[in-house]
């Protein structure tokens, strides 16, 4: 039989990567003080350069001896284990590996209250580049905002106008690209429970804890590009309520209610979708009470890797 005049070299790049990749997350489980991501999300392109480098070492080292047997990539290898070594020790010095001696970062604190003015409604939006964001129901205006941050972040921007009857929140925050130590996002928004409220949410990593059970949400955007999301959208609702849930690699937890119809679209790329409490027919997920309630919840949940659950209140 012919043999193949130009093995192929064997790679561990993807293997290494699965395996850091699961490490991580394995760790964040056991440690929920643990958290790669914000250097995860600032460093990532060291792995291309890494590995391009590595392979440029390879083809050179194969040009000078082009009857060498096939192996292992060695530069592109060597490149991944660079950026891997390269990461935990980020992680050790920074925010990952909390250390009883590090010096801390200044940490900041600041609180601000939107007052209604004639507004109706109110459309919000949240842009937030790392960090964790929790939101609750409870403040007496339109919000109550407590931000917590060092000097990685910017001071968040709090922009509210109102247009015909309709407030526009928009809340936005600049970061250093490169942090080095101890840092901290902290995001604690309180909105009003009798104002109708179209709530966009764009996150580039982090955690969000989105305790919604009494606010009188309409529409729901939110994407979150790494990290883990809690969703609770149960409770009673005088209208209905379209919820788009977008992420990229992580687990998004939703909560849902029992006595207000929910029909939900669940899909992910790399991962598993957990489904208590609903019955899925035709392509979607539905509650006992969908058809019977006089509002009704239509949820679309997509996740690139990791985990979706969807779970009805008991």
């Amino acid at each position: 039989m012919a043999q193949d005049d130009n093995p192929r070299r064997v790679s561990l790049v993807f293997p290494i990567i699965l395996i850091t990749v699961g490490v991580l997350f394995l760790l964040r489980t056991w440690r929920p003080a643990f958290d790669p991501v914000p250097i995860l999300w600032t460093y990532w392109p060291l792995i291309l350069i890494l590995i391009g480098l590595g392979k440029i070492w390879d083809n050179a080292r194969r040009s000078r001896n082009p009857n060498a047997p096939a192996g292992v990539s060695v530069g592109a290898t060597l490149g991944t284990l660079a950026f891997v070594l390269i990461i935990v020790i980020l992680l050790w010095h920074g925010r990952g590996f909390p250390r009883r001696h590090e010096s801390f970062a200044a940490t900041k604190h600041i609180a601000q209250t939107v007052e209604l003015k004639d507004a109706k409604s109110i459309n919000a939006k949240l842009e937030m580049g790392a960090g964790q964001l929790t939101i609750n129901s409870g403040a007496m205006r339109v919000m109550d905002t407590d931000f917590t941050y060092t000097d990685s972040y910017d001071e968040p921007r709090v922009d509210y106008s109102v247009t015909g009857g309709v407030g526009n929140l928009n809340i936005t925050q600049g970061s250093r690209s490169v942090h080095m130590g101890r840092s901290q996002n902290d995001w604690n928004l309180h909105f009003s429970k009798d104002i109708p409220l179209e709530l966009k949410i764009d996150m580039g990593a982090g955690q969000g804890n989105l305790h919604l059970r009494d606010v009188p949400l309409t529409r729901l955007d939110l994407n979150i590009g790494a990290g883990q999301v809690d969703v609770d959208l149960t409770g009673d609702r005088r209208t209905d309520l379209t919820a788009d849930i977008e992420g990229g690699v992580g687990q998004a937890s939703i909560r849902l209610p029992k006595n207000v119809g929910v029909i939900a679209e669940a899909s992910g790329g790399i991962g598993s979708i957990e489904v208590h409490g609903l019955k899925h027919s035709g392509g979607s997920y539905t509650n006992e009470a969908y058809g019977k309630s006089p509002t009704t919840i239509r949820l679309k949940v997509e996740g690139g890797i990791g985990q979706i659950v969807l779970s009805e209140e008991l």
